[in-house]
Formats: structure tokens, sequence, C-alpha cells
């Protein structure tokens, strides 16, 4: 399984909407800044996450995104499958053998998991100043 940047880049949207676009709509320009990204591609990514109901565009001079849900209502998952699709942890595994096909049930099930109950919130929360270190 592999997350591909859209995956990545939708929940940095995601996650920067989380922590700043509850009062006013964040630009993607902004985000693209912020996080020295291609606004070009947030671009690309910004439609499904509307059509899916997770953001919303707020029109006008002072307009920009914002959360379609709240930020506790929304999960990892959420954001990665409106992106990426199904997951899938090994794809394509015509595997016979009930006990490796048992591991992938078991990985997969653990990494659905993950997702279905890491939300937005949490992820916003995190504290991702990392650690610094003097000398």
């Amino acid at each position: 399984m592999k997350i591909s940047t859209k995956g990545r880049y939708g929940l940095t949207i995601m996650i920067a909407l989380a922590k700043g676009g509850e009062l006013k709509p964040l630009s993607l320009k902004k985000i693209a800044q912020s996080y020295e990204l291609s606004e070009h591609y947030l671009e690309q990514l910004i439609a499904p996450l509307r059509n899916g109901g997770l953001v919303k565009s707020v029109r006008g001079a002072y307009g920009g995104y914002k959360l379609g849900r709240p930020a506790d209502e929304i999960t990892a998952g959420d954001i990665i499958r409106l992106l990426e699709g199904p997951l899938v942890v090994v794809e394509g595994d015509n595997c016979d053998e009930v006990t490796k096909r048992k591991l992938w049930d078991k990985i997969q099930r653990a990494v659905d998991q993950v997702l279905d109950t890491t939300t937005l919130k949490d992820l916003a929360e995190e504290d991702d100043t990392g650690y610094m270190f003097y000398i």
C-alpha cells in the first residue's frame, strides 16, 4: 500500500483548514505558501474534497475554503479514501495460502482501524513543531 501525493497533500489541506480555517476561510495560496506546496496541485485536489462535502468554498475578497463538517467528524480515512480510492494492503495477491491471506486481512483491518479512528481534530491538535536541541 502506498499513499500518493494526492492523499498526503489532501491531508495537509484538511489539517491546515482544521487549524486555521474555522474562524475564517483560508485560501489555497496561503496553504501552499505555508507548507511550500504547489498551489496549482492543491487546486486539483480541492475539487474532490469539495464534491465529497469535506470542504466548502467561500466566495469574495476574503474567501477561500472552510471545513464542510466539524473536524471531529472527519476521519483520516474519509480524506484518504476520497482522494485515493479504496486502500488495499496487498493488491492482486491471489494467494491460495490461508496463512498469508489471514495476515494480509489482519493488516488491512489494522490500517482501516487507524484511519477510521483518527479524526482531523486529532491531527490538527498534534504538535508538529518537533524538537529543538541546543548546544
